[in-house]
């Protein structure tokens, strides 16, 4: 497997972008935790025979050359690493002290990304799920093996881990910690044993009281949303810019700004002067549709929806089984009532107040998204899967020598702080930093505390 290299002088900086071959299907070892190795066969290919090409872009500050190299990786699932442009915030502060790799993960950018044409023409939806299945945490990680290897041979490098990446980082350290100098983890500790349906339990509470928080700080709001999802309930004609209907269901959520530091700004600001009249029917505006539309649609990225459940997903947990769709009813003031004005008009009767979801996918929104439609039938399939490998381990992590530090953030709307201090205990060594202030975007909001705090907990403070 060859390296493909191409550089770039920018102001300050030398960019490099790597391409890399790497097996579809690593070989898997045996053992509980089946953990994959980059070893392949002598032809070079994977098994079966069917390889991909990574994509990262190292970044390097002049005379910084020969600094160690850190990589990232980036939260999701399914987006591709950031693009920086300036070199600025969280990049720019690591780029002082290493060479910063950014690790498109395999089914986003450049690393053979994917989409609903690309994973319907595998086969039918059995086949698709089992192609998606070879797109979690333990491949990315695999590749970044791979890639370590091709750059560096046995030296292992440090890494950074935002929310999902986070979850590859702990996936990391149980298979490869031999690839680690250290690790860096934000927002990002998943559970290593329990279920997807008490890590959803945990975040409709926390998305509750968010939403609490929203509607005190801007308390005439909550009569716009319900004007907004009584006239959608009624007027189906109501379409975003890719043509598609606007529903009660979607408009809710919008409520996954909620979950970053200045999203209830965000939303406020974008329920703004929803309707116009036209012809004496009140109709929602044009500005206002387009809004909704950057922020509901999942055309570009729809690996997000197709692998969001499966990142909780491991044999010994069994199959998510849609867990956000069935806690949901646990929780009335979340509850989503049929499409109709009557139904809307009778949960607002109830008293519960008006409530946007958050980070949670549906089997109906899959139906309802044009860019979702087609890949439907694969994640259904998959989200019913019990046997999906085992992605962490309790054992190797409980002997963990990895130098860690991890940022837990207590109103984390995404990550329940609860399962990641509960995580943080089982990963022997790890130096917990902790704040009651923070969201789960802190990495980009609050950069100038967040990267010295992991330095300095790794003793890499310069």
């Amino acid at each position: 497997m060859s390296l493909q290299t191409i550089s770039y002088r920018i102001p300050g900086h030398t960019t490099y972008e790597y391409r890399l071959a790497v097996p579809l299907r690593y070989p898997r070892s045996g053992g509980p935790y089946g953990k994959l190795t980059t070893a392949v066969p002598a032809d070079g290919s994977g098994a079966p025979g069917e390889t991909i090409t990574i994509f990262a872009r190292e970044i390097v500050r002049a005379g910084n050359e020969t600094a160690p190299r850190l990589v990232y990786f980036q939260g999701g699932p399914g987006s591709a690493a950031p693009r920086p442009a300036p070199i600025s915030g969280w990049v720019a502060q690591l780029a002082a002290q290493f060479r910063v790799v950014l690790l498109d993960e395999r089914g986003t950018g450049q690393s053979h990304a994917l989409d609903q044409h690309t994973v319907t023409a595998v086969g039918d939806a059995a086949q698709q799920a089992d192609y998606l299945s070879y797109f979690r945490a333990d491949s990315i990680v695999a590749d970044a093996e791979s890639l370590r290897q091709a750059l560096q041979g046995d030296e292992p490098w440090y890494a950074l881990g935002q929310s999902f990446g986070g979850f590859c980082l702990t996936t990391y350290l149980s298979q490869a910690p031999q690839g680690l100098r250290g690790a860096m983890i934000t927002a990002g500790l998943p559970s290593l044993t329990r279920h997807a349906d008490e890590v959803y339990r945990r975040t409709y509470q926390q998305t509750e009281l968010r939403n609490q928080e929203f509607f005190t700080r801007y308390p005439r709001d909550e009569e716009t949303c319900w004007q907004i999802v009584e006239h959608l309930a009624s007027t189906p004609d109501e379409l975003l810019p890719t043509g598609e209907a606007l529903t009660p269901g979607r408009f809710r959520m919008l409520g996954i700004n909620l979950g970053t530091s200045y999203g209830l700004e965000k939303i406020h600001q974008l329920l703004e002067d929803p309707f116009v009249t036209v012809g004496g029917r009140r109709r929602l505006s044009s500005r206002f549709r387009a809004a909704l539309g950057s922020e509901l649609s999942y055309w570009d990225v729809p690996m997000y929806f197709a692998l969001h459940e499966s990142i909780y997903a491991q044999a010994s947990t069994g199959a998510t089984n849609w867990s956000a769709h069935r806690m949901r009813e646990e929780f009335p003031s979340m509850r989503l009532p049929e499409l109709s004005a009557d139904a809307e008009r009778e949960l607002r009767a109830a008293g519960y107040g008006f409530r946007f979801t958050g980070e949670h996918v549906y089997p109906w929104q899959g139906e309802q998204d044009p860019a979702l439609q087609p890949l439907l039938p694969a994640v259904d399939a998959l989200a019913q899967r019990g046997d999906l490998p085992n992605l962490h381990d309790p054992g190797v992590l409980a002997a963990n020598e990895v130098p860690v530090a991890a940022w837990i953030y207590r109103p984390d709307m995404f990550v329940p702080a609860e399962l990641s201090e509960e995580t943080a205990a089982q990963i022997r060594g790890t130096v917990v930093l902790r704040s009651a202030q923070y969201h789960h975007d802190a990495l980009r909001t609050n950069d100038d505390v967040v990267i010295p705090g992991l330095l300095s907990a790794l003793g890499l403070a310069q």
